[in-house]
């Protein structure tokens, strides 16, 4: 069953098919620019899913022909500490969310709009997609977390030829430095992002939260023990709760008729 939550006129449309919600930024006339608006109408969509508890996962995506080409210039020439801030929430709100989230990269994805699929847990592209930091370029420094989500995803030296070096991706080009899990063809940008979305959102809503936070909390973990440690409370955790039993018996059903 699928709901759609806001009509084609916002600048985010919300829509939600069998527990997987997909978020759209909805401006194709501004490339879909961040402005006030555009964040508002993106935090208010991301507070209306995480109150949903059948909704395990979510896809961000743009409405053609771009994903997000950054923020709005206007805003920029007059910018305070504040004013990027509140452009920053746009993604910054993505990013806190404890579903995991998929970025279907479906055209340019410039500076800030960069930002809104770095944010992501998982970036997918299509074939069109670029990839453009564009920060040196307009004579900007880079913000939002900008170089140090680029060094995490990347390591130092794409993130150099990307940031400080002007390169540009594509697609194709984002899978093979790992910017991107898989680039296929743009018609199939939507299919595939939700075919991963909704293995996702068939899991327990609470078992997937616990493990997303898992792997955040693993980037300060140094030492296979502590690793160790640090899962063993969550995992007796899901063993006594009632979906694990479920689940176990159904497998166990399964095997017995083989």
């Amino acid at each position: 069953m699928m709901l759609c939550e806001t009509d084609d006129m916002s600048p985010v449309t919300l829509s939600i098919d069998s527990g997987v919600a997909v978020l759209t930024l909805n401006r194709p006339e501004e490339r879909n620019t961040l402005t006030a608006d555009m964040v508002a109408g993106i935090v208010a969509a991301m507070d209306k899913v995480e109150a949903d508890r059948t909704v395990g996962a979510i896809v961000v995506t743009g409405a053609s022909p771009a994903f997000c080409a950054g923020a709005n210039l206007g805003n920029l020439a007059e910018a305070t500490a504040d004013s990027l801030g509140a452009i920053y929430e746009g993604f910054l709100r993505i990013a806190r969310s404890p579903l995991p989230t998929i970025a279907a990269v479906n055209g340019a994805a410039v500076g800030a709009g960069m930002n809104m699929a770095l944010a992501c847990d998982v970036r997918l592209a299509g074939e069109r997609a670029k990839f453009d930091t564009r920060f040196l370029q307009i004579g900007i420094h880079p913000g939002g977390g900008h170089t140090w989500m680029m060094r995490r995803i990347l390591g130092p030296q794409a993130t150099f030829a990307t940031v400080i070096f002007g390169d540009v991706v594509d697609g194709r080009e984002a899978e093979r430095i790992g910017l991107v899990w898989k680039c296929v063809a743009d018609d199939q940008l939507m299919d595939e992002a939700m075919k991963l979305a909704s293995r996702a959102a068939e899991a327990p809503r609470e078992l997937l939260e616990s493990v997303k936070k898992t792997i955040k909390d693993m980037a300060d973990v140094r030492t296979h023990p502590d690793a160790v440690k640090r899962e063993l409370d969550p995992q007796v955790w899901s063993t006594r709760q009632p979906w694990f039993a479920e689940r176990i018996a159904a497998l166990q059903k399964k095997i017995t008729k083989k």
